[in-house]
């Protein structure tokens, strides 16, 4: 049997005829820059994150982008995120000549530990002032524990964006009630890479915000610094959504949540099955129905190179999020952290192992995995 990790087609089968409509509604349109769609899926996504506003940008990397240079980020200034995650999340930092500043996660989340961030700020404080941005990302579809790190954040008035690339329409038990990701911090950054729970068919993303001066500002910079044509208040530069993504997004945004509950029994059968195993599900830090399971993220005691291509010669398809974290890669030399700094973000990189976990995953094809992963073991 062979169980892809992700089966776009099989999404694709049961909205092909709204994607083509939608797109060649665009084509006919001639609208390609900036459409009307654009400002559809702001207004629809702002509603369903309960926030007021919302960018639509030209990818994940570019929502964080801009948002950082919405904050004025500047050379010499520190920026404080984890060393457990997408490449980009810590490279708009470098690319701005900001230094990244690693905090190590939870183990049972692989979210940054506020625990850790509390105790930087009693041991770092000569360089608070220096901070301009802290960046928790909410991993495979889990909100971080929001409410002490913004509390830390608010204690030093330092702006909170959330990386939200894979966690769109997931939910935080936050004091004030329950929140959607993206919602409660300054701002919040959407991916809408293929692959993410809403992908569009491209690269696409959005920044979201209650701050209208800040919305105001990552309008213009989206558009190389302009509000009105060939007329530039700021330098910015070409991130914008371009229409085609936005109608595709907007085919998919209604059928989201229905995709949130299919991922969400899918990780309830693997957690089942695993239960008495070796291996350890990904931990559920408030209730299943908030985690959207972006990815399905197991740990395993050893042999996890093996278990994959033990896996891809039963044509089962994995991934390894992430090998290695940033303070490790060549390219964060500069940084001066080395092997042993953050052990908890190198532990999960070189034990986790996700597995496929996309809607339309049928019982049997999980019942295989399980069955091969357990006789590994």
């Amino acid at each position: 049997m062979k169980v892809p990790l992700l089966d776009l087609k099989a999404q694709l089968t049961t909205i092909r005829s709204e994607m083509l409509n939608a797109i060649t509604a665009v084509l006919d349109s001639t609208q390609y820059i900036m459409g009307p769609p654009v400002a559809d899926l702001e207004e629809k996504i702002a509603d369903y994150c309960g926030v007021q506003f919302a960018v639509g940008v030209s990818s994940g990397t570019d929502a964080l982008l801009v948002a950082l240079m919405a904050l004025d980020v500047k050379p010499g200034d520190l920026v404080i995120t984890t060393p457990y995650s997408f490449f980009a999340t810590a490279g708009v930092i470098a690319r701005l000549g900001a230094r990244p500043v690693f905090i190590d996660i939870d183990p049972r989340t692989f979210n940054l530990d506020p625990n850790q961030l509390h105790d930087w700020f009693i041991k770092n404080s000569r360089q608070i002032k220096k901070v301009k941005a802290i960046i928790p990302v909410h991993l495979y579809g889990q909100c971080a524990d929001l409410d002490p790190i913004l509390e830390i954040a608010g204690k030093y008035d330092i702006p909170v964006i959330e990386d939200a690339a894979q966690a769109i329409g997931a939910s935080y038990p936050s004091k004030n009630g329950i929140k959607k990701a993206g919602s409660m911090g300054k701002m919040g950054c959407f991916s809408f890479f293929p692959t993410k729970n809403l992908g569009g068919i491209g690269d696409g993303g959005m920044v979201i915000t209650n701050d209208s001066a800040l919305a105001e500002k990552i309008t213009k910079l989206r558009n190389h610094g302009s509000h009105q044509k060939y007329y530039h208040s700021l330098i910015g530069g070409n991130f914008r959504l371009d229409t085609i993504q936005a109608a595709a997004l907007l085919v998919k945004l209604p059928h989201l949540e229905s995709w949130h509950l299919a991922r969400q029994k899918h990780a309830e059968y693997y957690d089942k099955a695993f239960n008495d195993s070796m291996i350890k599900a990904p931990y559920v830090a408030y209730q299943r129905s908030y985690h959207i399971y972006n990815q399905y993220v197991i740990l395993v005691p050893d042999k996890r190179d093996e278990l994959r291509q033990y896996l891809a010669d039963n044509e089962i398809g994995t991934e390894v999020y992430y090998p290695v974290p940033f303070h490790l890669q060549e390219c964060f030399k500069y940084l001066g952290y080395k092997n042993g700094d953050f052990p908890h973000s190198e532990y999960t990189a070189a034990h986790s192992l996700a597995l496929p976990i996309y809607p339309e995953l049928m019982e049997d094809m999980q019942a295989y995995v399980v069955e091969k992963v357990l006789k590994f073991y």
